[in-house]
């Protein structure tokens, strides 16, 4: 007892000098971290985000007659000072900077000047069958240091799953998600007894009685494997989900999990990897949001297939739908070693153009999920403020900026049908629209967009399952819901083509 009260003794001491020596932490709720990004910003009164409820008085526009109340975007081509950007090395030199600059300032944020290391290390490494194919499987935790701030601790979590009956070093697609292991290998019947012996022994050492009941059922065992999956069982009818449909592609993919790096709610914004560099206090208006932490994230596991020799570091893409839909493009298009990207359903903060009053609109997120984007971004929410009223008219960059920046390297832009949940609220037709003016610039740089005019005012969208997959920028609109599940049969091919994979076992 005495021991146990000399470390409490120990703990309480640890924690008041770090309180001494480090900022105590912010504690926010939602209200209040987006209250005080709208008094840094000197916004007395923000636009209410239309319902997505058709029937509710503020509901969403959905007449295309009213989407387009700015509808020229920021000229690809010229410069803010007027420059005609006419050749590749205009690009790299003018433009693409000044719309870096752009986009962080408005919409996503600028990364510290000083962000923490990433050491990574192999927690479990396994050998494992997926379907048909067997594979390696290792996870991998990234530990942020956090010897300047360590009331808060960033692991990141990863896993890396590659075939091992292909000759590698493979391509890899990494997607935002929750980390697990496919299948995992399972104890040998000799293993699994000598298991179940020592479970009794141990379950009789700590309860007597137990020996009883062993006595009565002498061939139980307690602990049983779990049901396999045959390889050489006959192939399930239809597609394989997308991680089978990669392996046997001869790919391998990461699982990295976003909320390991950066918290999905205002009250983290003071936790995660922005809250570490900040010590604990709340952003300021310049700050990266969250969409960009996760970008930053998926960029150091990427540190870690550089020197995985498995791994075709070349040939490594990123997924994501939704929310991290957005944050594939965000990760696409501000770290140029990734190699490809496949976007799915990413509405607002993704490929759909803000200006556009279409469903989710720029006051959904200014007034909602500004946790996401920087804070300047809800400047373009702002009804009456210090600097007066602004609309995603007053953008100076947008969402065609973002895959511009992706060229020449392959984004495939994914989506499914309002019929089958993947809501007009996403504006499919608003991301046809960026990715069609975006397509100037894969041009410019010697690739291929989607073989259309880059007037998007007038390049209709085409019908549902028309492959648009000539170029380096890809379309595509499935007959599914919110999941880009469906492109993957057509994913995988455009991309180990463009990327000059074939597999060889």
């Amino acid at each position: 007892m005495k021991n146990i009260f000399f470390l409490l003794l120990l703990i309480l001491g640890f924690y008041q000098a770090n309180a001494q020596k480090y900022p105590a932490l912010v504690t926010f709720n939602n209200e209040q971290d987006h209250q005080n990004m709208m008094d840094q910003l000197g916004i007395k009164v923000l636009r209410p985000g239309p319902s997505g409820n058709e029937s509710a008085p503020n509901a969403a526009n959905y007449k295309e007659e009213l989407a387009n109340p700015c509808p020229q975007l920021p000229d690809l081509l010229m410069t803010k000072k007027g420059k005609k950007i006419s050749t590749a090395a205009d690009w790299w030199s003018m433009k693409r900077p000044e719309i870096l600059e752009g986009v962080e300032r408005e919409l996503y944020g600028k990364l510290p000047a000083k962000i923490p290391a990433v050491t990574w290390t192999v927690k479990i490494e396994d050998k494992e069958f997926v379907g048909r194919v067997p594979v390696v499987a290792k996870q991998l935790i990234g530990h942020v240091d956090n010897t300047e701030y360590p009331l808060i601790n960033v692991d990141i979590n990863m896993m890396l799953v590659v075939p091992t009956n292909v000759k590698g070093p493979v391509p890899v697609l990494m997607m935002f998600g929750r980390p697990s292991f496919p299948a995992p290998a399972q104890p040998s019947p000799e293993h699994m007894e000598i298991i179940n012996q020592s479970f009794k022994d141990m379950m009789i050492k700590n309860d007597p009685k137990m020996k009883e009941i062993f006595d009565l059922y002498p061939a139980y065992n307690p602990i049983t494997r779990l049901p396999g999956r045959n390889p050489f069982a006959p192939a399930p009818e239809g597609d394989l989900p997308p991680t089978e449909q990669l392996l046997a592609a001869g790919w391998g993919y990461v699982t990295i999990d976003p909320s390991s790096i950066q918290a999905d709610n205002h009250a983290g914004i003071t936790r995660g990897i922005i809250g570490l560099v900040n010590k604990g206090q709340p952003r300021s208006p310049d700050d990266w949001g969250a969409l960009r932490a996760w970008a930053w994230g998926a960029a150091r596991g990427l540190d870690y297939l550089e020197t995985d020799p498995l791994v075709d570091a070349k040939k490594v893409g990123i997924e994501g739908v939704s929310r991290y839909g957005k944050a594939a493009l965000v990760t696409l298009a501000f770290e140029e070693r990734f190699a490809v990207g496949l976007i799915g359903s990413s509405g607002k903060g993704g490929t759909t153009l803000h200006r556009r009053v279409w469903g989710e609109a720029v006051e959904s997120l200014s007034g909602g999920e500004n946790y996401w984007m920087c804070g300047n971004y809800m400047r373009f929410g702002a009804e009456e403020s210090s600097f007066g009223k602004k609309t995603g008219c007053d953008l100076t960059v947008d969402s065609h900026d973002m895959l511009a920046l992706c060229a020449p390297r392959l984004a495939f832009v994914s989506y499914g049908i309002p019929e089958k949940g993947d809501a007009k609220w996403l504006d499919q037709k608003g991301s046809y629209m960026a990715t069609i003016a975006a397509g100037s610039i894969y041009k410019l740089l010697g690739a291929k967009d989607l073989g259309v005019s880059n007037d998007y005012m007038k390049e209709e969208m085409p019908p549902m399952l028309t492959d648009m997959l000539d170029g380096q920028l890809a379309w595509r609109q499935h007959d599914g819901g919110h999941t880009d599940a469906p492109n993957f049969k057509h994913f995988i091919p455009w991309a180990s083509k463009n990327l000059g994979y074939k597999m060889t076992r």
